[in-house]
């Protein structure tokens, strides 16, 4: 799944440097110049990654990450702090208000890329091309296949994101609304029953390697993929 980058720097030069770069790694990228812009945005889609400049005209990065982490909608998404600042109270300040990760400028594409990979696998790792894998039934993100015990499944491309973010929070319950808002989108709006309909045609694709178990409902609370049985 194609991870959404939003990069807010104010410097045009850089700003356009960094989405390209952003975008040869296979990346989406949004672009903003000031928070104002970049609340905007956020608020007509959610981004995987928020990468933010400490310094913006009007309010300062520090200021809009603050504000992305009091909002709920906003609090679990990663920044990553673009700064030329190099003290480490600077550092400390920009990790207290719930910075993932802290990046110094100058620096290099393959830096901010790998940087990028990390925050993403720690936080959110359903935005990843890496496979997931679990008692024998295999997702590839790059190829867009399932295996059962190797041999292919076929899912709708619902059931495909519905199982990967599942696979990559194993363990965890999820409701119905919390599904609604990471496999569909925080601005769709359709019942939550559609989630019960997709997880059934979801087990029926997984029956034929006797996957189907693995896909747990916790009554009065939701779904989890587990494992343990």
């Amino acid at each position: 799944m194609q991870a959404t980058i939003l990069v807010v720097e104010d410097e045009p030069a850089i700003q356009e440097l960094i989405s390209l770069n952003l975008e040869q790694a296979g990346y989406m990228s949004l672009r903003a110049a000031d928070a104002e812009q970049a609340i905007d945005l956020v608020r007509d889609e959610l981004p995987d990654v928020v990468l933010l400049d400490w310094m913006l005209p009007g309010m300062s990065g520090i200021e809009f990450a603050r504000r992305l982490r009091s909002d709920r909608r906003t609090q679990d998404v990663p920044i990553i702090m673009l700064t030329a600042r190099t003290e480490e109270p600077d550092k400390l300040a920009g990790l207290e208000i719930g910075a993932d990760d802290y990046i110094t400028k100058p620096f290099s594409p393959r830096e901010l890329n790998a940087r990028i990979k990390a925050v993403l696998r720690r936080r959110a790792p359903q935005a990843t091309d890496d496979a997931v894998e679990a008692n024998g039934l295999r997702l590839d993100p790059v190829s867009h296949r399932v295996s059962g015990n190797d041999k292919p499944l076929v899912l709708g491309p619902t059931e495909f994101r519905l199982l990967h973010f599942l696979m990559t929070h194993s363990e965890r319950v999820y409701s119905r609304a919390q599904l609604l808002d990471q496999v569909w989108g925080d601005h769709v709006f359709i019942e939550e029953r559609t989630v019960d309909v997709h997880i059934r045609r979801l087990r029926k694709a997984l029956e034929t390697s006797k996957h189907d178990h693995l896909i747990e409902t916790v009554r009065g609370a939701g779904y989890r993929f587990s494992t343990v049985h």
